[in-house]
């Protein structure tokens, strides 16, 4: 397991992000799960959106790859965005193993990726029906991982047939966030 990571609201963000400009990661590794959004343009509004506004997450899965819907109450105004998951891009020391999704909660971090910095961050337990699609997916792309070219070859075939909102429909688990002031 790696070593304790600090997370605090106003510093730089601990961990590398490949993806840069505005966007979400979702990620599954040896500390959990987690879904980073990165906002340029994110204001006082957003960010208590985000740290206590209410949200849903939903997973889809398709030709062996998982997508984390997503809908944040006054950040998105026109319905759902996506985060596909992946592992082909992370070091074998930080692949997920058996016990890494046992905490059961998503943590959520919006980032600003002009200056890096944490904005907000809250953690909210996923549904046990959430937990096990998660888990199932995590295993099963683990057995038999797919290359970067095999990844993103699927990956374009989904996004020419699927919108996010449609993978929101089609998804096989839902995880609603209540408002919480």
């Amino acid at each position: 397991m790696l070593q304790h990571i600090n997370f605090t609201v106003g510093e730089a963000f601990p961990l590398p992000i490949a993806q840069k400009g505005d966007g979400a990661l979702f990620q599954v590794d040896v500390n959990g799960a987690m879904f980073i959004l990165q906002l340029s343009t994110a204001d006082v509004i957003a960010v208590e959106a985000f740290r206590t506004g209410a949200m849903e997450f939903a997973l889809f899965e398709k030709d062996g790859l998982l997508f984390l819907t997503y809908r944040i109450d006054g950040i998105f105004k026109d319905g759902w965005g996506d985060a596909p998951l992946s592992f082909h891009a992370l070091a074998p020391e930080h692949l997920p193993g058996a016990t890494s999704l046992d905490e059961g909660r998503l943590h959520l971090y919006l980032v600003d990726p002009r200056l890096h910095i944490l904005l907000a961050l809250r953690s909210e337990r996923m549904p046990e029906d959430f937990l096990a699609v998660l888990r199932a997916h995590t295993k099963k792309s683990l057995a038999a991982p797919l290359t970067a070219h095999a990844y993103m070859a699927r990956l374009a075939r989904i996004y020419d047939a699927y919108p996010s909102a449609r993978m929101r429909e089609e998804a096989a688990a839902v995880m609603r966030v209540e408002m919480n002031i």
